[in-house]
């Protein structure tokens, strides 16, 4: 060995985290370049490896300054010097290498990424190649998750493997000082991507005299078509946000009656006109995740009404594609922009489905011939406090891995529940959560779903030893569940209780295990008990939890229709309050004539003799109630909609608060809620504003949760509450109750970036099944002689919220506890 060689090191490091399509390896060169590094760097199936040779100060800032001036998309767990090479003392050459075949894959796919400001540059500058190229993109921006078919991430594991790159490409991709270098995407007119514009029937249309088939579809949304759009990851249906005519026809093509559409602005300025817009919502929106965000409507937007009925909220997003980019610029004004499917259908991301099921619906479609690999819904997301709170996590933000607490012994899935479902797929101590895949009602969501499964168990080379699913055997979720089991008999089936699940989710993702006390409020999940939970006070730990309280439970008459018709729950809570059990509660004046009477007292019946009628302790069903009370939604087109507007309904200057007592007998509290129903009924009565009274119930419903939680809270010897369940998405009563917990002096956790409904349930079904793998596995401590043979106390058998590993054999008398 030479003097030189002796002075110098040479080591082989692993990168580890989201360092795969996101520009790290160029990082890498560069940053080896600059400091007279050599060496190489290729990525592999678990992320990135770097050999490097230097003088040891060298190669200590090198090894430090690869996590710290990462690239912007670049999310880095650790830099790992794995070994020591023997140094070569060779010239300080720097290369990128091929990346090996065939090895388990390790590394965390980036979610897609919005349009760069130097890549929009290029696509409004006409002195450019790429000016108004729709796909224009670099390392720092453009399509990933999408795109991806496998890893490590190259270009022929994605959707461009079809594509050849031209001369000027390919030497873009080859040049360290361009920011294109190993941009896998990379392309450009010449040799990448086109757009086309059909017409009735999939034929190409002539673009007269518009400049290309983005400015021939802005000049027709102008003109009040409907166009269905092809986006990163899958079609829109667009038309313009204020045009109530083309807003009606879009509304009765879609077959969605009152949902509101999510609208896309060309600008910050321009959503700022749409909505008001707070420091926490400009993060959002300008983000590279660009989600959907929420938030209120300002009284001058210029907006048809037909876009978001009775909701005070507009759902707004900032264009994210260079297409999208395109085409707000050329048609000068916000668009709808709204999922490409029929009602309650997963959207359609190939063209061959796209023009089956869309053209009833769109007038022209706007596509192009780039594969999608994976469906992926926009993410909705809105600010609360301050902070973001995840509503739908979807595209921008999967599949980023989140972390575990305490990590698996054994590869696991987790499949969710039915209503606004995700997987999720565990390995160790990382947890990957799937995109939104939807309802699980349907033939078309069940194969998306299954789909979903064996792409996710490809990428991070999950072969699941467990399978978690939910309590209700009658999910498709947990009937997957099963079906795995069946033809497996070496995986082993875990069941985890829905509320406890909403509960160890959020302990999960603010990286605790407890114990905690947890506030779950939701529409329903079955518990342990066989009934039908949904307003649950839980004390526990990830592993773990007992049923310390809950809302008083009144019946559910007709089960899954009282869901559809909140008039029943009306019905079924003034039936609660009657001082006469035996009489008809008086039909409200809000619902005369909007419910027959013959109708309201065969309900009535109903809920009294217990026929068709199980006990519920659902909080959502409680809104369900205070909403047709007050004349909103006696009967619902969309999941939480009679809840959404009665939170929209609320006077912002209403004082007061509805009386909502609590009863701490025998060591459970029990929320009753009989006399909130009966404040609200006589206000009502006397003609009280619905405003006033919607902003009462809320003030009553937060105070009594803040009390109730403090008092379990107390007893339990924690200081930390947890608030989760598809309730608390409701803003006004997360920030009342969260407020009032605090001047308690509890802390508090809420869901921020998995959705506090049940798009988050899956992490917490891997959250508890890694626990109690965790502790299986672990050996136990060794015990006094005399107390080794002493059972553990057991919860009472009705609230204990952790189930047997196995789904009940029977499914309960309704299927109104799969989530609603």
């Amino acid at each position: 060995m030479t003097a030189v060689a002796s002075r110098r090191r040479r080591v082989r490091a692993r990168v580890e985290g989201v360092v795969q399509g996101v520009g790290f390896r160029p990082h890498v060169h560069r940053l080896a370049c600059e400091l007279g590094v050599g060496g190489r760097v290729w990525n592999d199936a678990r992320g990135v490896v770097v050999e490097a040779e230097a003088d040891a100060a060298s190669l200590a800032a090198f090894l430090e300054r690869i996590a710290a001036q990462a690239p912007p998309l670049a999310r880095v767990e650790r830099v790992l010097v794995a070994e020591e090479l023997e140094p070569t003392g060779a010239a300080a050459r720097f290369a990128i290498v091929a990346s090996p075949q065939g090895e388990a894959p390790d590394a965390l796919v980036a979610p897609d990424a919005a349009t760069c400001e130097a890549c929009l540059a290029e696509l409004f500058d006409p002195a450019d190649r790429r000016f108004r190229y729709p796909f224009v993109n670099c390392t720092n921006c453009g399509p990933r998750f999408t795109i991806v078919r496998g890893v490590p991430y190259d270009r022929p594991l994605t959707t461009m493997a079809g594509f050849a790159m031209c001369d000027a490409c390919r030497a873009e991709y080859e040049d360290p000082a361009d920011r294109r270098f190993h941009a896998q995407p990379n392309a450009c007119p010449a040799c990448g991507p086109r757009v086309r514009l059909l017409g009735p029937g999939g034929r190409t249309l002539p673009l007269g005299d518009a400049r290309d088939a983005v400015a021939a579809a802005a000049r027709a949304l102008l003109a009040g078509a409907i166009v269905a759009v092809k986006g990163i990851g899958g079609y829109h249906l667009a038309c313009r946000a204020d045009d109530e005519r083309a807003v009606a026809r879009l509304r009765a093509r879609k077959r969605r009656e009152f949902k509101p559409f999510a609208l896309m602005a060309g600008s910050l300025d321009a959503a700022g006109a749409l909505v008001e817009l707070g420091d926490a919502e400009r993060t959002l929106l300008t983000g590279p995740e660009r989600p959907i965000v929420l938030a209120p409507r300002r009284a001058d937007a210029r907006v048809a009404e037909a876009v978001a009925p009775h909701a005070r909220e507009l759902g707004v997003m900032l264009p994210y594609a260079p297409l999208h980019h395109l085409l707000l610029a050329d048609a000068g004004t916000p668009l709808v922009l709204t999922s490409g499917n029929v009602s309650d259908e997963p959207i359609a991301y190939r063209d061959d489905d796209a023009l089956e099921r869309l053209a009833p619906i769109a007038d022209l479609m706007l596509l192009h011939d780039r594969p999608i690999a994976t469906r992926t819904d926009d993410s909705v997301v809105r600010a609360v406090a301050g902070r973001p709170l995840t509503l739908r996590r979807s595209r921008g933000l999967a599949p980023s891995s989140t972390p575990l607490p305490l990590a698996t012994p054994r590869p696991l899935l987790a499949c969710g529940a039915e209503l606004k479902s995700t997987f999720c797929v565990a390995r160790g101590a990382r947890a990957w959560v799937s995109h939104h895949v939807g309802d699980l009602e349907s033939w078309e969501t069940l194969r998306s779903f299954t789909e979903g499964i064996a792409h996710f168990e490809r990428l991070f080379a999950v072969t699941p030893e467990v399978v978690v699913h939910d309590l209700h055997p009658e999910h498709l979720s947990t009937k997957h569940a099963l079906a795995l089991a069946a033809a497996d008999a070496a995986v082993e089936l875990l069941g985890v209780q829905h509320h406890h699940a909403h509960l160890a989710a959020c302990l999960a993702e603010h990286g605790e295990t407890g114990p905690a006390l947890g506030a779950i409020f939701d529409g329903a999940g079955l518990g342990s008990d066989g009934a039908i939970w949904g307003g649950e006070l839980l004390l526990g730990e990830l592993a773990d939890s007992v049923r310390v309280g809950a809302l008083r439970a009144v019946p559910l008459p007709g089960g899954d229709a009282a869901v559809r018709q909140p008039w029943r729950m009306a019905c079924a809570w003034l039936l609660a309050t009657s001082g006469a059990p035996a009489a008809t509660p008086p039909l409200p004046r809000a619902l005369a004539g909007r419910v027959a009477p013959d109708a309201w007292a065969a309900v009535a019946q109903l809920a009294r003799a217990g026929v068709a009628s199980p006990a519920t302790t659902s909080v959502g069903r409680l809104f369900d109630a205070v909403a047709a009370l007050c004349g909103i939604c006696p009967e619902i087109a969309y999941e939480g909609q009679a809840a959404i507007e009665l939170e929209a309904a609320c006077d912002p200057f209403a004082r007061g608060a509805y009386p909502l007592p609590l009863d701490d007998a025998g060591g459970f509290t029990t929320l009753d809620a009989r006399a909130t129903v009966a404040a609200v009924a006589a206000d009502l009565a006397r003609g009280v504003p619905v405003g006033a009274v919607a902003a009462r119930f809320h003030a009553g419903l937060a105070a009594a949760t803040a009390e109730a939680c403090a008092h379990a809270a107390a007893r339990g010897g924690v200081g930390t509450v947890i608030l989760s369940g598809g309730v608390f998405q409701n803003r006004r009563l997360l920030e009342r109750t969260a407020a009032l917990l605090r001047e308690r002096g509890l802390r508090v956790l809420v869901p921020e970036r998995l959705p506090p409904g049940d798009g988050g349930i899956s992490y917490g079904q891997a959250a508890v099944a890694a626990a109690r793998l965790a502790a299986r596995a672990a050996p136990p401590p060794a015990a006094p002689a005399a107390t080794r043979a002493a059972p553990s106390p057991a919860a009472p058998a009705a609230t204990r919220a952790a189930p047997s590993p196995a789904a009940p054999a029977a499914a309960p008398p309704t299927a109104a506890a799969r989530g609603r």
